[in-house]
């Protein structure tokens, strides 16, 4: 197998939203071109930059669960009637399913660079999480990095 896992691990991958599929009887089936995105997706600059970002709130959500995750839901709410209808609203709806699946899911959410996952950090509800300080430290050494890569 291409992804190197587990044949339950590519269904998780599936229910989750985070690898397309579609249905054929009782199987599954996923394109190759899925696949090899969730492998090796290019990202934009400001898709590798939330990115970044989230990876700073992964950091905070595993040293401290209980308050990312209610942060996390309380602006979910905040978001949700802002912007009831369109777009937004389903991915909220997605978010909320990551949030109700738990920290290994955020996680998974937070850190990956799947397609999935980068639509979905395009609508984050984990404004805050991060002290303004460290979200510039975070935002100056990722321009640092990219200025680097982009010399090299």
């Amino acid at each position: 197998m291409l992804l190197g896992s587990s044949r339950q691990h590519v269904v998780d991958l599936c229910e989750r939203g985070l690898l397309p599929c579609s249905r054929a009887g009782t199987h599954r089936r996923v394109r190759r071109v899925d696949v090899e995105a969730m492998l090796r997706p290019d990202l934009t600059r400001d898709q590798l930059k939330a990115l970044w970002l989230h990876r700073a709130v992964a950091g905070r959500l595993v040293a401290d669960p209980g308050a990312v995750l209610s942060k996390a839901r309380v602006n979910l709410d905040r978001l949700r009637r802002v912007h009831p209808d369109g777009m937004a609203s389903v991915w909220f709806d997605r978010w909320q399913v990551v949030l109700d699946d738990g920290v290994e899911a955020v996680l998974e959410v937070l850190t990956s660079r799947s397609p999935h996952a980068v639509e979905l950090r395009q609508n984050s509800p984990f404004a805050g999480v991060l002290p303004e300080v460290e979200r510039h430290a975070v935002l100056a050494s990722f321009a640092s990095r990219w200025r680097q890569d982009r010399a090299a």
